[in-house]
């Protein structure tokens, strides 16, 4: 807890120091050649990148420009065989995925990655393709914002069965590599980062495919008191959640 905590002890003071640097970051994230993008929710560039504690949501972005140094391919089974960006996740969170994989198996659980880190550039494509497609309204409902996802810090994935039956989709929740997400990802450092029943705070929807790296000592302390990223750190909860409820990020 002590190591999470630090980093976000001094966030609100340092968020009144910081305006004006926020402030410009999010000019740069307005440029986006998107209408409607003032009605972008996330209002404060996070202080943290790079960190493992990073919160990463509707009400706090990633830098335009941040591309972690350490991203490699971790050594487990994905739905392609491509070594391509959406492989690839930051070296600790890495090693800790194989852990997790490898633990699975021995459990007779076969997972399988679906989307690991994805960039600023990567996410602005896609939505200025949906925003095209459907307009700024419809978009917003299933795709984030660039610099709002979490998949940016190269610590969080997308997990599905080695079969890719449900992958990234709600029936997911009801199979058996759910469950053992649910009940052993904090053993390997990861948490459901979108956990039922929080949306209020997290700002997205039940998610059980979608886990995130922090650590094994703070993933165990989260899982022991059934709470988010968010309230552990003692994060303001994200608000207004009721018309992003099919968000995908």
């Amino acid at each position: 807890m002590f190591k999470l905590y630090t980093v976000y002890a001094f966030l609100f003071a340092l968020l009144l120091i910081n305006i004006s640097g926020c402030n410009r970051s999010l000019n740069k994230l307005n440029k986006i050649d998107i209408s409607n993008v003032t009605k972008i929710s996330a209002v404060t560039l996070t202080p943290y990148p790079t960190s493992i504690a990073v919160v990463v949501n509707k009400k706090y972005y990633m830098p335009v420009n941040y591309v972690p140094k350490d991203l490699v391919y971790p050594n487990v089974p994905f739905l392609f065989k491509e070594k391509i960006e959406k492989r690839e996740m930051r070296m600790e969170a890495a090693q800790a995925l194989e852990k997790l994989f490898a633990a699975a198996k021995n459990d007779g659980i076969y997972l399988s990655g679906v989307s690991a880190y994805r960039s600023y550039a990567t996410q602005e494509a896609l939505f200025n393709q949906y925003v095209k497609r459907d307009g700024f309204a419809k978009a917003r409902t299933y795709s984030a914002i660039p610099g709002t996802s979490e998949h940016q810090t190269g610590l969080a994935i997308d997990v599905s069965g080695i079969n890719g039956i449900c992958a990234a989709e709600s029936c997911f929740a009801n199979s058996k590599e759910a469950a053992w997400l649910k009940k052993n990802a904090s053993n390997y450092g990861f948490i459901v980062r979108y956990p039922l029943g929080k949306e209020n705070i997290t700002g997205y929807k039940y998610e059980p495919w979608h886990i995130r790296y922090v650590g094994s000592s703070d993933s165990k302390a989260i899982q022991s008191r059934g709470i988010t990223l968010e309230e552990y750190l003692h994060v303001v909860p994200v608000s207004d959640v009721s018309k992003y409820k099919k968000d995908f990020h």
